[in-house]
Parts: C-alpha cells; sequence; structure tokens
C-alpha cells in the first residue's frame, strides 16, 4: 500500500524532528520514518547543559519535547527501517518494510553511528568488555578501571559521566591535545578521576573469554595494562561517527567518507531531496547545529514542495493539528498533592493511557497477559504494573500465577514474568521478566500489537523466512530500560517468537537478574543468547536474528 505526503523526514533525532516541526508548521503533510527510536544518538546522553535557553536536560527529555511538538503541528510518525529509496524524480519513493510513501520533497536526516576502530581484539571483546555507549554499559563496570578511546567531544563528556561509575578514567588520545571545546577539554583535564594520555592508541586487547589486557603505545613506547585485582576492566572507544548514507551512494553526491554534500540551504545534489544533521558535511556535530540544519532544511524544502503544487496542478490538503500531542507524557511520572508532596502517578500516567487507547482500540483478538510472581520485591512492582494494565482493554485479560502453584512448571519459568496468552489460553512464545518500564514500554506494546491486532506490516518473503524454521530455538535477550539500542533487538525477536511454533523468546531486565551477566560474561547490552550458548551483542532486526539462527 502506497501513501502521499509533501514531505517524507527519514530520521528522528533533533535533526529530522526539527524540519517535521517547521513542515508541519507550514501546514505541509509531513511523515517522519525512523528505524529505531525517535530521539536518536542524544538519547543516550545524560546530560545537555549547552543547549541555548535550557540550563540542564537530558538528550530524552529534550528530543521527547520535539517530538511532541512536531505531532502538535500534525507531523505523522513510523518507526520503520527504510529498504530503499527513489529520489530522482518529481515524486519520491521510499520503500520501507512497513511499506511504501511517496512524496514530493525529502529530507535526510539519518545521522551518524559510532565508528569501530579496528584494534587487534576489538569484535572478539565488544560486550565483554569493549563498548560504545556509556550511558548503556558504564554501569557493568562500577569499581573498575575503564580506558576512553578518543579526544573528540563525546570521548572527553563520556569520559566524565564515566567517573560517576569507573574507579579511575583513562582517555587514550592519539593527538597532541583534545579536538573538542576548549571547556570541555578543560574539565576532562581538571577532574580528580581523570588521567590523560596524549600521542597515545590502543593497539591490542586480549584475555581468556573476557577482557584481561589491553597494549598500549604512547609517545614511542608500548606498555601493557593488567588489572591487579583480575576482576576486569573496560574499554569505551569514542572514535568518530560513520554516516548513515549508504542507501543513497549513487544517488546523491557524497564525500569519500560518505558524508552528505550540502548547499547552504542544505540541498543535496537533487531537486526536492535535503539533508540535515550529523550525516552532512560539516565542522560541529551538536544539537544546536543539527536543529539550524533540519530548520534551514525544511524551509528550503517548503519553496519547492510549493513550486512541485503548482508544476503537477495539485490541491493542498487540510493538515490537523494534534493538541494533545502537548501533554505529558511520560510512562512513570509524579504529580503534585494538595500538599505540595509528590506523590506517583504509577507506571502509566494518564496522558499515556489515553495515546495507548487508539493502540489498543485495534485489537481483534482476545490476549491474555500471565503475571508470574514470588516474594520479592520487583514481583511486587510488576503486580503493581498489572493493575494498571487490568480493564484498559476488554480485549486483554489479566491473570496471575503464584510461585509454586503450578505444579512441575515453575522450573521453567524465571520469576517474575509476563507471559504472552492467546486467546486458547496458549503460550505465544514471549515473555518479559521485569517492569517493561523505559525504552522497553513501546516493545511491550507492540508485542501486544502484533499478536493480538493487525499487527506490523512485515515483508512476505520475511514472514515465510520466519514459518520455515522447523528447529527450536530458545532466545534470550537482556536488556537494560535505559539502553535505547534494545528495543529494536526486542521488538525483533519477540515478533519472530509470535510468528513462529518452534522459536521462544524472553526478554529479562539485567537490573533484576545479574545472574544472567556472570552465566554469559555480559558487559554490554543489548545481549542475544540463542539455546544458551551462542551469545552475541548489538542491536539487530528480523533479518540479522533469522540470519543468526
Amino acid at each position: 500500500m502506497e501513501q502521499f505526503y509533501d514531505s517524507i523526514v527519514i530520521g528522528g533525532g533533533p535533526a529530522g524532528l526539527t524540519a517535521a516541526i517547521y513542515l508541519a508548521r507550514a501546514k505541509y503533510r509531513v511523515l517522519v520514518i525512523e528505524k529505531e527510536k525517535i530521539g536518536g544518538q542524544i538519547t543516550i546522553t545524560s546530560e545537555v547543559v549547552n543547549y541555548p535557553g535550557t540550563l540542564r536536560t537530558d538528550g530524552k527529555r529534550l528530543t521527547e519535547n520535539m517530538r511532541r511538538q512536531a505531532e502538535y503541528f500534525g507531523a505523522e510518525f513510523k518507526l520503520a527501517e527504510v529498504k530503499s529509496a527513489k529520489l530522482d524524480k518529481d515524486i519520491k519513493s521510499i520503500v520501507t518494510d512497513k511499506g511504501t510513501f511517496k512524496a514530493l520533497g525529502v529530507v535526510i536526516a539519518t545521522g551518524a553511528s559510532p565508528r569501530k576502530i579496528g584494534f587487534q581484539g576489538e569484535m572478539e571483546f565488544r560486550g565483554r568488555g569493549v563498548a560504545y555507549c556509556a550511558t548503556c554499559d558504564g554501569e557493568f563496570f562500577t569499581g573498575k578501571d575503564v580506558f576512553v578511546i578518543g579526544g573528540g567531544f563525546a570521548a572527553a563528556e563520556e569520559a566524565v559521566f564515566l567517573t560517576k561509575y569507573a574507579k579511575r578514567v583513562r582517555v587514550i588520545v592519539r593527538e597532541e591535545a583534545f579536538t573538542c571545546a576548549s571547556s570541555v577539554a578543560e574539565e576532562v583535564l581538571a577532574h580528580p578521576d581523570i588521567e590523560v594520555h596524549f600521542e597515545a592508541e590502543i593497539k591490542e586487547a586480549g584475555g581468556d573469554g573476557r577482557l584481561e589486557y589491553a597494549v598500549f603505545e604512547e609517545k614511542g613506547r608500548t606498555w601493557k595494562y593488567e588489572p591487579e585485582d583480575k576482576e576486569g576492566f573496560g574499554i569505551f572507544v569514542f572514535a568518530g561517527y560513520e554516516p548513515a548514507s549508504s542507501l543513497f551512494r549513487g544517488q546523491l553526491e557524497l564525500t569519500e567518507g560518505g558524508y552528505l554534500v550540502t548547499d547552504i540551504n542544505q540541498k543535496t545534489s537533487l531537486d526536492g531531496v535535503y539533508g540535515a544533521g550529523d550525516i552532512c558535511v560539516k565542522n560541529l556535530r551538536q544539537v544546536v547545529t543539527a536543529v539550524s540544519d533540519g530548520a534551514v532544511a525544511a524551509t528550503s524544502l517548503e519553496k519547492h514542495i510549493s513550486a512541485m503544487y503548482e508544476k503537477l496542478h495539485l490541491k493542498k490538503q487540510e493538515v490537523k493539528m494534534n493538541k494533545d500531542a502537548l501533554e505529558e507524557d511520560n510512562s512513570v511520572h509524579s504529580v503534585k498533592s494538595q500538599s505540595g508532596e509528590d506523590e506517583e502517578e504509577g507506571f502509566l500516567s494518564s496522558a499515556v493511557k489515553r495515546q495507548l487507547m487508539p493502540v489498543l482500540e485495534k485489537l481483534e483478538k482476545s490476549i491474555t497477559l500471565e503475571f508470574c510472581l514470588d516474594d520479592s520485591g520487583i514481583s511486587r512492582e510488576v503486580e503493581g504494573f498489572a493493575n494498571e494494565m487490568d480493564g484498559l482493554s476488554p480485549k486483554i485479560r489479566c491473570t496471575f500465577r503464584r510461585k509454586g502453584e503450578a505444579e512441575g512448571q515453575d522450573e521453567k519459568i524465571m520469576y517474575p514474568a509476563i507471559r504472552l496468552l492467546g486467546e486458547d489460553e496458549q503460550y505465544l512464545g514471549t515473555s518479559f521478566h521485569g517492569v517493561p518500564g523505559g525504552h522497553e514500554f513501546n516493545s511491550f506494546v507492540i508485542a501486544l500489537y502484533n499478536a493480538a491486532g493487525p499487527g506490523q506490516s512485515i515483508a512476505p518473503e520475511t514472514l515465510e523466512r520466519i514459518r520455515q524454521i522447523r528447529e527450536k530455538h530458545h532466545i534470550e535477550v537482556v536488556v537494560s530500560l535505559s539502553c535505547t539500542m534494545c528495543p529494536e533487538l526486542v521488538m525483533a525477536v519477540q515478533r519472530i517468537a509470535i510468528e513462529s511454533d518452534v522459536i521462544t523468546a524472553d526478554i529479562y531486565d539485567m537490573a533484576h537478574f545479574p545472574e544472567l551477566k556472570d552465566r554469559y560474561q555480559i558487559m554490554s547490552v543489548p545481549c542475544m543468547i540463542v539455546d544458551e550458548k551462542n551469545v552475541h551483542f548489538g542491536k539487530k532486526g528480523i533479518d540479522e536474528v533469522l540470519g543468526l539462527l
């Protein structure tokens, strides 16, 4: 099914969100397509203090406000992976795993992802000591030594952040000085728990199954680090980014490094196609420059769209504002009581419940959420979550199983668990262990939608691949609720389990199941374990997971 818009924004980070705000406010029909999580890379930043007019916030909150603002003006959002794009015609065509979408103009704001350095052992120990996201993985290294590789803004910022957990942070910088703003560099240099090594680089990381040593070269001499307590250490790589531009190679002008070439108006080498944010050639990659790019790209695209209306004799369609979008919609937040004290509204705010209604109303079949509980504190939290889910939809039924009540079955369940059961009370193959809050709440709701609703669209060939699997597999996914890279893998694995008769999937909140961390030597999330032996780290889509099966 094809859907037509005035403009399509590919990428839901600050640049794409700003473009959506400007285009929607100009009364154009806007679709924002984002592969993973609205907000982009900045959502993993715990503290933003240099965005004009905002004294202190975090990346998630900042971009959430941008998203709500875009929705308020009428922008639409879709989580989908772009498979191909045809951009050389008056009508642009964007093919995704959720359908084909067409528009008069496109803003490309796909950003960039962390760059791998290529030192010996980097990929071997990824997830077992080598990491790329301090927010996601910093807690794993509490009380341990940590090395930060890089001399740019991200390296400096994350080095300071990691002091919250690490015993000692050492920053390894290839150049003679930091390449970021002096104010940021000075904070690192002055920090009592940070040690900086200039004109240095990592050469090797090694160990027997887990990271045990690292070799560095510094000003012509080689030295080796081994932790005294043998409890391990961490290496966080912040060596720049690789632009997400492979889809556009051969259609748009790119630099040798893959960055999108744009003019002063953010126009690319094709009419009606504009670039914004970290994918573009630019000297400074910050939120403030990303939103500037998005604003310029959108206002430039407005003129192009207007010209296309005249050329193609199109009639402009009305764009309706969504005033509910500006209401608070955090999944957990506090409210003021009459006495002025903070009171918890609960796991689901009233705004979230209202936003859930359009999704829950689309459920076509009954589904049972079986809450498996024991006497632990986290089970009490899960029971509270159950009480809030109960009654949200006539299609959702909540039942409870206490540990010890089902003879012979307890050994098969790791408590607490939320198990999805179909209309016939048969297990649908997927469970969540813990309270699905944070970034995983959307994943949980989408699992319900896929199991009991029309479901997200999926390529027929992908669905056929799932149903052709004959060998039984059990998949465990260990996540952190603060990790922006986990939901894509969680949704992929849940969808496979729901569609397959032989695949089962258990999702675990790492904070409540430390035994899994020790069993599989997990030092990074997301972590996927297949059949209790094959361990894989990093975000993955459905096709990638199927490839591993």
